[in-house]
């Protein structure tokens, strides 16, 4: 499909540092680790949250800059440690509400509490004041899709794609604690090539947000492709309820993480063909081969492209014998379990899925 010069090349852009920063870069400690990662031969910085703390989640965009800025600094380490989760190791450094950030020199258990501004910048002074470090924040990229009135029209009112779009305000608390949720949501559905995660600076942009009427923020519309004019949004703003309104909307199959679900890949129409498929001798089989052939080319959009798995698997399996779909299966499974780029991990997935039809019919 064709993209706009901007999208495609903001999408480039994304696509390419998306593996050197992420969310990722903040480590995550737990009553297992935090003694073996904490206090050793490198310093650290801890935070203390609770999940459900609306100031934790405005800090969350900051420190996950601060994360990302400290990524190759060997003698610190950023970490956070969920307090709902790991109540025996907040309790142990006398955490008493949230967020509290604290500071553990090398080698030692000790902690001094951070009093300064939740600011990625204050909050990296500090460290490099304490680490003697000399680290810059790093630029995070997002996959956000960042609407102005120059490309408000060509993204939003693209009907090639599914846009969720969020009308928001810079000083808006609402906006700040969604943020890191909006972030994680466009994360996991940055493969998708139909479905475009996206917002506007309604303060900044006054009369798109008045042709669409925002009178509060945020305010959620869905642009799908058959309906340009728009939808409101009225769902709730966890991970799982956006991920659960756009596989619903958009026909995806994505988790919170972006990985692909069993179902992903699944059409329904094959399916019937593949219970008399397996169930049937060689000379049978060919004849449902070639009707699963036919159905497959009625198909459209990413179910004509699953279809040709189906046809693939199909014919690999006449060849190749009953063992076939099981056996590929296996190796699969061996291959997701290494280390592989996210568009290999969906394309793997894709064939097991479909080819776990094959087994199930059996």
């Amino acid at each position: 499909m064709m993209r706009s010069s901007t999208w495609f090349a903001f999408g480039t852009l994304a696509l390419l540092f998306l593996s050197s920063v992420s969310a990722d870069d903040v480590v995550v400690l737990s009553e297992d680790n935090f003694d073996k990662e904490v206090g050793q031969d490198r310093a650290a910085l801890v935070e203390f949250y609770a999940p459900w703390c609306g100031h934790c989640k405005k800090l969350a965009p900051e420190y996950e800059k601060l994360g990302a800025s400290f990524k190759k600094a060997k003698s610190v380490l950023i970490g956070k440690v969920d307090c709902d989760e790991h109540k025996s190791v907040c309790s142990k450094y006398g955490v008493s509400g949230y967020p509290t950030i604290q500071w553990f020199p090398k080698g030692s258990l000790e902690p001094k509490k951070y009093e300064g501004p939740r600011t990625a910048e204050a909050l990296t002074e500090f460290v490099n004041k304490e680490g003697g470090t000399n680290v810059k924040i790093a630029a995070v990229p997002s996959n956000v899709v960042v609407l102005t009135s120059d490309n408000f029209d060509e993204v939003v009112l693209d009907d090639t794609k599914d846009v969720l779009v969020e009308f928001y305000a810079p000083w808006c608390g609402h906006c700040k604690s969604l943020a890191p949720i909006y972030e994680k949501v466009a994360t996991a559905f940055k493969l998708e090539e139909d479905v475009v995660i996206a917002n506007l600076d309604a303060d900044k942009y006054k009369d798109l947000a008045e042709k669409y009427g925002i009178s509060g923020f945020p305010t959620l519309k869905f642009f799908p492709k058959s309906n340009k004019a728009g939808e409101d949004y009225d769902g709730g703003r966890d991970l799982d309820d956006f991920v659960a309104f756009i596989n619903e909307k958009c026909g995806t199959s994505r988790d919170g993480k972006g990985q692909l679900t069993s179902q992903a890949g699944i059409v329904a129409a094959l399916n019937e063909l593949v219970k008399e498929f397996v169930k049937s001798g060689n000379d049978e089989k060919k004849a449902i081969l070639a009707r699963i052939e036919e159905e497959v080319e009625k198909l459209k959009g990413s179910a004509a492209r699953f279809g040709k798995i189906y046809v693939k698997a199909a014919k690999s399996s006449l060849e190749k014998g009953g063992d076939y779909a099981k056996n590929e299966i296996q190796r699969l499974e061996r291959m997701l379990e290494k280390s592989i780029s996210p568009t290999k991990a969906d394309e793997f997935t894709l064939k097991k899925n479909i080819l776990s039809t094959f087994v199930s019919s059996s």
